[in-house]
């Protein structure tokens, strides 16, 4: 599994519109692609402007099979409803290793 981490600063006053048309317009859109595995919304309580995106794909290859041309078109329908009023601050890429863990004898 791989994430995509996004990290936005939106108008505090417009955050749960934000929250809200993202799930309505980014997140049905990317449910219809193989490999979309969900999606979180992060938002914090302490700095109002703060959102993360926790978006996990089956693999990149998934991810990366997305037309770019369907991602602009995409993009362009939430703009239209946003506007001006976020900044994308940070977009990364993870792989998710699981582990094993030991235990200590109790």
């Amino acid at each position: 599994m791989v994430i995509e981490w996004l990290r936005f600063t939106v108008s505090p006053e417009l955050r749960e519109q934000f929250v809200q048309k993202d799930d309505e317009i980014w997140t049905c859109a990317l449910a219809t692609y193989p490999g979309f595995l969900g999606k979180e919304v992060w938002i914090s309580p302490d700095t109002l402007s703060n959102v993360v995106m926790v978006i996990r794909w089956a693999s990149f290859a998934d991810w990366d099979a997305i037309p770019p041309n369907d991602l602009q078109q995409i993009n362009a329908a939430f703009n239209q409803v946003m506007g001006d009023t976020f900044t994308l601050e940070e977009s990364l890429r993870y792989q998710v290793r699981k582990m094993r863990w030991a235990q200590e004898d109790q």
